[in-house]
């Protein structure tokens, strides 16, 4: 070899050694890009998803179409609990007719469950208002459910042709017997925490009534004075009002117990196997723990939405129970020396950026708006239920959002009302006491012993001259000091 070729033989080999790892410093290999979507494709083509998400095509379309109140179905922890329980129901009794495998089921069981217990949620994400009856949200649960199932069991999202979210999920099903019941799962599970939260408010209630039942006060009706009462007697009737509308609430609870699961389209079970729907009725009892039955006419059940007016209804009365109590309990306390102050209302904030000293009653004020919504949320109850249209409902979501948002304002405003207002009223006695000593009132008690024709002359003759009556009876020496500390006496004037 010459010289010469020595010579560009040796440059070629140091090109390629100064170009090697191991000659050169190494440069890191560039890892192969992740991907960051995936596609799904429906009847109305394909779109791209971010790989993130459990959902799929249909609820990222629901996402694009209904964009409407900020309120989601994940702002509503029991309703996405309610889909997890429906679709479990579904895919054991599908399971148990020969519609599913029990690989699948393993599979789905393990992703309702895992929703159940308040996993995923953030991706039951659809608007609450929407068209289409339901579909969007029915689809959200189906997709969602399908690709948790999928990922639970070592699959990757969207990989449809192992668990489907239609074939699977949706078997057996339509959104117009799933999102019903759904619905009326959802109700069912919140009506513990609102019967709760009531409850615990009318036993602050009946407390006030223990602590205040000596305490001597003038009754009113039509806003005039009438007979003495107890202020225990006054709060004993605020807490057995709201007793009696909480019976009517549990009451009202039976009503959502009937649903039409494997009714399907209209309530003819079409597409779904025979003996499914009694099966599907007895798991969902069996996982909400309440007697959950199969309606006797499916047909009729898709159409009609009695279970949601009657429940609607009691929500109402229980608004308007609260609403009555709270504005007597504002002028009970207005004042303080322009008003009936009775009785002080918790201190909370200061009441006015303008007048000085100035402590609003903001906590009936809030009870009584929260009222005003839960009555008009009954109204749009009534219209939505009034207006479906033949074989089925089409408004079912401004019924779902309707009844879940009463709930929610009733459970979170009650709970404070009887914390921040109720457990610390107390009552101005001498207040009450210079009513007790002025009021014409109190003349109805002189009836069986002085009879009425003198009891209305000592009526008359104190608004005349603007005395008492217990005055006037004692400068007419009408009656002994013990016998009008025996008139006064809480006991034998109110008949406690």
């Amino acid at each position: 070899m010459t010289m010469k070729r020595i010579f560009i033989y040796g440059c070629m080999v140091g090109c390629i050694l100064s170009a090697s790892p191991s000659f050169a410093q190494k440069k890191k290999a560039t890892p192969p890009s992740v991907p960051t979507t995936r596609q799904e494709k429906d009847l109305l083509g394909t779109k791209e998803l971010p790989t993130s998400a459990y959902y799929g095509v249909q609820t990222a379309r629901a996402l694009e179409n209904f964009t409407i109140s900020n309120q989601h179905t994940f702002d509503f922890p029991d309703y996405v609990r309610a889909f997890a329980m429906v679709k479990l129901a579904a895919a054991r009794a599908n399971v148990e007719v020969g519609r599913l495998s029990i690989e699948k089921l393993a599979a789905i069981e393990k992703a309702c469950l895992a929703v159940m217990e308040g996993k995923y949620h953030d991706q039951f994400l659809v608007d609450m208002y929407q068209g289409g009856a339901g579909t969007s949200a029915n689809m959200n649960a189906n997709e969602t459910l399908a690709n948790i199932a999928l990922e639970l069991s070592g699959h990757k999202k969207g990989e449809y042709h192992i668990i489907e979210p239609h074939d699977d999920l949706n078997s057996g099903q339509s959104t117009n017997d799933a999102y019903p019941t759904t619905i009326k799962v959802a109700l069912i599970l919140h009506n513990a925490k609102v019967v709760a939260a009531l409850e615990q408010l009318s036993q602050s209630f009946h407390a006030k009534g223990e602590a205040f039942k000596d305490i001597l006060k003038m009754g009113r009706t039509e806003g005039q004075d009438a007979v003495p009462m107890t202020v225990g007697q006054e709060f004993h009737a605020f807490g057995n009002q709201l007793d009696a509308a909480i019976a009517a609430l549990k009451q009202s609870e039976v009503y959502l117990y009937e649903i039409n699961m494997g009714a399907t389209a209209i309530g003819t079970g079409i597409t779904a196997a025979p003996g499914y729907a009694p099966k599907c009725a007895a798991h969902l009892a069996k996982i909400v723990n309440k007697p959950i039955v199969l309606s006797k006419d499916l047909v009729a059940a898709t159409t009609n939405m009695q279970g949601f007016v009657l429940y609607s209804a009691a929500l109402k009365n229980v608004a308007v129970t609260l609403s009555k109590i709270s504005s007597d309990l504002i002028i009970l306390a207005s004042g303080p020396r322009t008003g009936l102050f009775e009785i002080n209302l918790p201190a909370l904030q200061p009441g006015s950026s303008i007048m000085p000293g100035k402590v609003n009653p903001v906590m009936p004020e809030l009870m009584n708006q929260i009222c005003f919504t839960v009555i008009g949320n009954d109204v749009t109850v009534t219209l939505a239920s009034q207006d479906g249209l033949l074989q089925l409902n089409a408004y079912e979501p401004v019924v779902a959002v309707s009844l879940f948002e009463s709930q929610l304002l009733l459970t979170n405003t009650v709970a404070l009302f009887a914390k921040n207002c109720i457990d610390g009223i107390t009552v101005n006695t001498a207040t009450v006491q210079r009513y007790i000593d002025r009021s014409v009132g109190i003349v109805t008690a002189l009836n069986p012993i002085l009879g009425y024709e003198k009891t209305t002359e000592l009526a008359k003759e104190a608004l005349e001259t603007n005395k008492g009556i217990l005055e006037l009876i004692r400068e007419k020496k009408l009656l002994t000091e013990e016998q009008i500390k025996q008139l006064l006496d809480p006991k034998s004037v109110t008949g406690q």
